[in-house]
């Protein structure tokens, strides 16, 4: 099955560059360009792109307002961030709204091509940079508060989680149904007002539940 992808990006050298190499991908059908978040906005329900790559820093609409406005209208749009910022002024608002995943300019194309991927799976992909400003900024905001919302069970699904295990990998080794995991795994998501799975492993390494 091949894929539309949406760069959004106010410098376009970068969109046209990124926009080449995504074209000669054997999975990408049609690449399509915005300059600023209005134009993604605006040309969102003639495209219907199963990814988004955008960019925050951009005039007219930002980044993460733009995330904010796609998410509301279809809150299973998998966005990929694509920054020069690795700041948590940056980071911990596009991880609460939900997005898929957060890079940073600097990285290589088969680093793109690998988040693509991953997302597409239903996965997250973060950059190493990021994961550790996330762990680095929890670590100095430490809060066990409300940790006793969770059952036992869910804690213990909540670790496996974070080490990377799958519904059905964490049904196998606690010996339990999958449909059971996959509920437990929407409670976890309700009660810690997570989006993703991002979003889990974040509240776990903030509750001091999981360390990385």
């Amino acid at each position: 099955m091949k894929i539309k992808i949406f760069i959004v990006d106010d410098h376009s050298l970068f969109r046209e560059g990124l926009k080449l190499l995504l074209s000669k991908l054997e999975f990408v059908e049609e690449v399509f360009e915005a300059a600023n978040g209005q134009e993604l906005v605006e040309n969102y329900d003639n495209f219907r792109p199963d990814i988004i790559l955008l960019d925050i820093e951009m005039p007219v609409l930002n980044g993460i307002e733009a995330a904010r406005i796609i998410l509301k209208k279809n809150p299973e749009q998998k966005i990929i961030v694509l920054s020069m910022y690795s700041d948590e002024q940056y980071y911990v608002p596009m991880i609460e709204l939900g997005v898929s995943g957060f890079l940073q300019k600097n990285i290589d194309f088969a680093d793109v091509k690998a988040a693509i991927k991953e997302v597409l799976e239903g996965n997250n992909y973060f950059s190493p940079e990021i994961l550790k400003g996330i762990v680095l900024n929890l670590n100095s905001k430490k809060d066990r508060k409300n940790c006793e919302v969770l059952t036992k069970r869910e804690v213990e699904i909540l670790l496996l989680i974070c080490k990377g295990f799958s519904n059905s990998e964490i049904a196998e080794k606690l010996f339990i149904s999958k449909r059971t995991v996959d509920k437990h795994r929407e409670n976890l998501l309700l009660k810690t007002e997570a989006k993703n799975t991002a979003g889990l492993v974040v509240f776990a390494i903030k509750k001091e539940i999981f360390t990385v």
